[in-house]
């Protein structure tokens, strides 16, 4: 196989698109575990190095395991090109030195991963980036932020943890009026559940250490685009300075795209039921998952994603001490940080995933003492249900 039919379904492209067999013959994707290449002749070489000849030079950006699993995924999310990265954090880093430069400015969802909010304002404000902070859901917040220097509209949508939902497409169209980037973090949908270069993105980034994977095994990140900004640009940055996916990795998520279509509809399908349970209950204030008809987004949700996906958040009454018995209680859920799992998994954000921020970025973002988060896995929802009914 050589290449892949762009009328091929979904389920079809994460199983097939990108194998090129070898003389060998095999069925499955091979794993090149090699540093290097050998050339047939000098001028071969030569001809590489300088771009003149397609083929490998060097596993930092050129590796036929990495480059299957970035024609996948390129396909699953309808894009032209794929820059596969060694994490979520070197994906985003990448793509915002790529395009960047001194004197830029950013306008950024504030309810994004609390590590890129270090990012934009310990490591790349430094270097003369500024980025402003808004609510996710608040276009007139969104217009009102832009400057003559904004370049790029950041935003996570779904929110981790509270699954705030942004108009994507509208987004897209006040950032292409102001000369400005849209740049999707589609984590926790995924192309199986939501494909934001359709809705008018220029950029999607993935942590494929999450739903791509599916099983916690290994760590790795993503940009979708078109052929000059990433497939040029951001691919640039990624020979040059190296944040580099090994083959190894790349097989693991090649697997977990073959089955991210079906894990995803079960994700989600447990996690709704687990939110309409917990939306129930007397010791809890609030629910936050936007497969929920009581969710202020529940519509946008219904026309842009094919489900909820499995990342859920509740505030508990009692606060910290409420929140942190309810965690200890559990023995099936796995406490870790961590989400994205076939084993379900529970958090605090308040002193983990969003620990970093100060106490006024917690409350900007909505990050309560009493807020949990879970990761819904593939385990029986009867057997979930009955785990966090422990600490309840």
């Amino acid at each position: 196989m050589s290449d892949f039919d762009e009328n091929w379904a979904l389920e079809t492209l994460a199983v097939r698109a990108g194998q090129h067999r070898t003389n060998e013959g095999e069925h499955s994707e091979p794993i090149f575990p090699t540093s290097s290449y050998v050339f047939p002749s000098a001028a071969e070489a030569a001809a590489r190095f300088k771009g003149e000849s397609k083929g490998n030079i060097y596993s930092r950006f050129t590796n036929p395991t990495v480059r299957t699993f970035e024609q996948r995924l390129a396909a699953l999310e309808g894009g032209e090109s794929c820059v596969a990265t060694a994490s979520g954090m070197s994906a985003i880093l990448s793509t915002f030195i790529a395009l960047l430069k001194s004197g830029d400015h950013v306008v950024s969802s504030r309810s994004i991963f609390g590590t890129t909010v270090v990012l934009f304002n310990k490591y790349l404000q430094p270097f003369g980036v500024e980025t402003s902070f808004v609510n996710l859901t608040d276009i007139d917040a969104w217009k009102a932020a832009i400057r003559p220097e904004t370049r790029i509209l950041f935003l996570e949508t779904p929110s981790n943890p509270l699954t705030e939902v942004a108009d994507i497409r509208a987004l897209a169209d006040l950032a292409h009026e102001n000369d400005c980037l849209l740049i999707v973090d589609n984590c926790l949908c995924t192309p199986a559940l939501q494909q934001p270069l359709k809705l008018g993105a220029d950029i999607v980034i993935h942590s494929a250490t999450k739903y791509i994977d599916g099983q916690g095994r290994a760590v790795g990140g993503a940009v979708v685009g078109n052929r000059e900004l990433v497939g040029e640009t951001v691919f640039g940055f990624l020979r040059t300075a190296g944040p580099s996916l090994s083959p190894f990795n790349a097989w693991i998520f090649l697997k977990g795209l073959e089955t991210l279509s079906l894990r995803m509809k079960a994700h989600s399908d447990n996690a709704l039921q687990l939110a309409q349970y917990l939306e129930q209950h007397e010791k809890i204030n609030r629910v936050f998952y936007c497969g929920l008809e009581s969710h202020p987004q529940y519509a946008l949700a219904q026309q842009q994603q094919l489900a909820g996906s499995g990342v859920l958040s509740f505030e508990v009454k009692g606060g910290q001490s409420a929140a942190w018995k309810i965690i200890d209680a559990t023995e099936l859920l796995s406490i870790t940080a961590n989400l994205g799992d076939a084993k379900s998994t529970i958090t605090h954000p308040a002193t983990t995933t969003h620990g970093r921020l100060s106490e006024e970025e917690k409350q900007q973002a909505g990050i309560t003492d009493g807020l949990i988060r879970i990761s819904v896995g593939l385990e029986n929802i009867q057997d979930i249900i009955a785990d966090i009914e422990k600490g309840l």
